[in-house]
C-alpha cells in the first residue's frame, strides 16, 4: 500500500493529444463507496485491477491499495458495481516537475518516460456517455511539496472538488450538472 498524491485539473482544448506517447480505453465501475473510501474495478484491453483508496483529508493525499485481477474476473466484479460505469480514453502525457533542492533553490524535473516509478506525466481523461464532454488530466506526485510546470492546455485546478471524483460521477454525472 502506499500514499497517493495527486492533483487534477480541467483540461482546455485538445492540443494534449499530439503530445500523448499512448491512450487507453477504459472502463471502472465502484463496488463501494463510504466516507471516503472506495472499491474499484477497472479493466483497459487485455488487464484489469481491484483497488481500494482511503479517505482524504486535504483532496490531494490518500492510501492507495491495487491489485491486477484476470479481466475475466473484473468484468464478473462489474456486475455488483453501484451506479453507472464510467468509459473513458486515457491519454499519457510527460511532465515537468520541480521539487525542493534545499536554500530557497528549485531543481527541475524534465519531461520523463511514461513509467509510473522513473518519472512524472499526466493521465488525461476523455469522459463517454453521461459524462460526455469532460476532460480532467491527473498528475500523480511525489509529495505534496512537488510542484509541476502547467503546460498551456491545462485549465482550472479541481483537486479536492468531489463533483470531479470519478466515484461521484457515477452518480451525478457531468451531462447532469
Amino acid at each position: 500500500m502506499h500514499i497517493e498524491t495527486e492533483r487534477k485539473f480541467l483540461v482546455c482544448g485538445e492540443k494534449y493529444k499530439l503530445l500523448a506517447t499512448s491512450c487507453l480505453h477504459m472502463e471502472q465501475g465502484y463496488i463501494c463507496r463510504s466516507e471516503g473510501r472506495t472499491v474499484r474495478v477497472r479493466t483497459s484491453g487485455e488487464k484489469a485491477w481491484l483497488t481500494i483508496k482511503g479517505p482524504s483529508s486535504n483532496g490531494l493525499s490518500r492510501l492507495e491499495w491495487e491489485k491486477e485481477i484476470p479481466v475475466e474476473e473484473a468484468k464478473d466484479l462489474m456486475q455488483l458495481c453501484t451506479g453507472g460505469i464510467i468509459i473513458k480514453d486515457r491519454y499519457i502525457i510527460p511532465a515537468t516537475t520541480t521539487f525542493p533542492a534545499g536554500a530557497g533553490q528549485t531543481e527541475t524535473k524534465r519531461p520523463h518516460s511514461t513509467d509510473q516509478h522513473n518519472g512524472r506525466f499526466f493521465e488525461v481523461d476523455e469522459f463517454f456517455g453521461k459524462n460526455e464532454g469532460l476532460t480532467v488530466a491527473e498528475i500523480e506526485l511525489g509529495s505534496e511539496k512537488e510542484e509541476l510546470v502547467a503546460p498551456e492546455w491545462l485549465g482550472k485546478e479541481v483537486t479536492g472538488d468531489p463533483r470531479y471524483y470519478n466515484s461521484e460521477l457515477t452518480r451525478h454525472p457531468f451531462t447532469e450538472w
